[in-house]
């Protein structure tokens, strides 16, 4: 290789590393047309370049039965991740999804006791207990990387976005939108943050899960 050849090399090479490492942040706040924060809001990033690379998150992949509830009531779930649904209770519980995601049943089990569940198909998964009808919880299974769910304040940060074009998906449970969904283009710039602000309407819990 000639030297010019050579010197043209590491400057395109350099060039392409810098566009690679160009990220910034997005900011979401949610709330409601009437003003009030919607927690447990999920916001999934689908860069234009298609290639999100590998899909971890630092919260732990669990749904607990304690109360008479599952906690938390959203949780997001990376595609082929296993979830494990520990009973905390003293009493039985019989989970359930009649989802086209990710149908399953646990058969009733008891105190300290658990299960899992691998899911391998990206969407959503209505949980029920069939001993408990007030029971009602989601997973969310995702197959990017940029994801994240708002807080009691109905805020989320999602670090290091690549730079460029992108489509923002906001799901929620009865959100008052086609299969409770909206979907954005966004730019992401090279650096420093980008902000969406969304208003929804939330309907009270419809205890079914059949539509799921």
């Amino acid at each position: 290789m000639g030297r010019l050849a050579f010197i043209l090399t590491i400057i395109l090479g350099l060039g392409l590393s810098a566009s690679n490492a160009a990220a910034a942040d997005l900011v979401v706040q949610v709330k409601t047309t009437a003003g009030a924060p919607v927690e447990d809001a999920v916001v999934t990033v689908y860069p234009a370049g298609g290639d999100t690379g590998p899909i971890h998150f630092d919260w732990p992949m669990k749904m607990s039965q304690q109360n008479i509830a599952f906690h938390p009531f959203v949780l997001i779930v990376p595609v082929g991740g296993s979830v494990s649904f520990p009973n905390l209770d003293t009493v039985r519980h019989h989970v359930y999804s009649f989802s086209p995601t990710h149908p399953f049943e646990l058969k009733l089990y008891g105190r300290d006791e658990t299960r899992s569940i691998k899911f391998d198909k990206a969407g959503t998964v209505a949980l029920g207990c069939n001993i408990h009808d007030k029971m009602a919880a989601f997973i969310k299974v995702v197959d990017t990387p940029y994801a994240a769910k708002t807080d009691a304040s109905g805020n989320l940060v999602i670090h290091g976005l690549p730079a460029g074009q992108a489509t923002l998906h906001l799901w929620r449970p009865y959100m008052k939108a086609p299969n409770n969904e909206l979907t954005k283009p966004i730019a992401v710039p090279a650096a420093g943050q980008v902000s969406e602000t969304f208003a929804v309407e939330v309907h009270p819990p419809v205890m079914t899960h059949s539509m799921y």
